[in-house]
């Protein structure tokens, strides 16, 4: 669990207009952390902003931010240069709507590398740097359990995903002797807004995970990485990543056909 006496007083949230991001911030809030919040949505950041300092009484502050741009770290830095951030929760991570990589607009999959790859390893440099040198900290970074195997129409999605699951694994054997926390946690199908507004989300008899959920199994567990899955998927994610990989290929396609076809 995330303390403002091991991590420090301020956390930032990488994708916090909606859904995990949103809850993340209330936990945090409410446990006295200070946050930063990040997303595009200027507009929705501002409401959940003055709903953290009314409910919960802590310092908030928000920056409209493309996470897929050039200049986002400059900016980020710009922002936190005052703080003393001691926690970074990653939770952007969309990937699009399906494609062939062969038909998919490059625009786009250089968007999910940038978002998923550059972004992430860029903020969790900066701040996991600054936590090492204070010896303590926590990264949490948000992946997929499609990290174990590669789908049709979302090769991009899940090779960026499973560059989540390497990061997070390498980090953490970087930094936990340094005092700070890291894990990835790969979560499934989620009940946000973005999944929602998606392809993916067109399906409504598949099962979803609720946000709140996701949000404190990861942070009840963030001491126990480098990788954490929610209890209902372990059982498909240790399989998925033992089996041959033209198996595991095969039933990850066929398991998203429904989405992505």
């Amino acid at each position: 669990m995330i303390d403002k006496s091991c991590h420090g007083p301020w956390a930032v949230i990488a994708g916090a207009s909606e859904g995990l991001g949103e809850v993340l911030a209330d936990r945090l809030a409410s446990a006295g952390i200070n946050l930063l919040l990040l997303a595009r949505n200027a507009a929705r950041l501002a409401q959940l902003a003055v709903q953290m300092r009314d409910q919960h009484g802590v310092e908030v502050q928000t920056g409209n931010v493309d996470l897929t741009a050039p200049e986002m770290l400059e900016q980020v830095s710009a922002m936190t240069d005052e703080l003393e951030v001691g926690s970074l929760f990653y939770v952007a991570g969309a990937g699009g709507d399906p494609h062939l990589l062969i038909e998919q607009p490059i625009e786009d999959a250089l968007s999910t590398i940038n978002l998923n790859v550059v972004g992430q390893t860029l903020l969790s440099r900066h701040f996991g740097k600054q936590m090492a040198q204070r010896g303590r900290g926590a990264i949490l970074l948000v992946g997929s359990l499609g990290c174990v195997a590669g789908s049709k129409r979302l090769a991009v999605y899940t090779a960026a995903k499973a560059y989540t699951q390497i990061l997070a694994e390498g980090l953490w054997a970087e930094m936990q002797p340094l005092g700070v926390d890291v894990a990835g946690v790969m979560i499934g199908r989620t009940r946000t807004p973005a999944l929602q507004r998606s392809d993916f989300g067109r399906d409504s008899e598949m099962p979803a995970a609720d946000p709140a959920d996701v949000v404190d199994f990861a942070l009840e567990n963030l001491q126990e990485g480098p990788i954490i899955v929610p209890p209902e998927l372990q059982q498909s994610f240790d399989a998925l990543r033992s089996m041959p990989r033209q198996k595991a290929v095969s039933i990850m396609t066929k398991s998203l056909e429904s989405q992505t076809s």
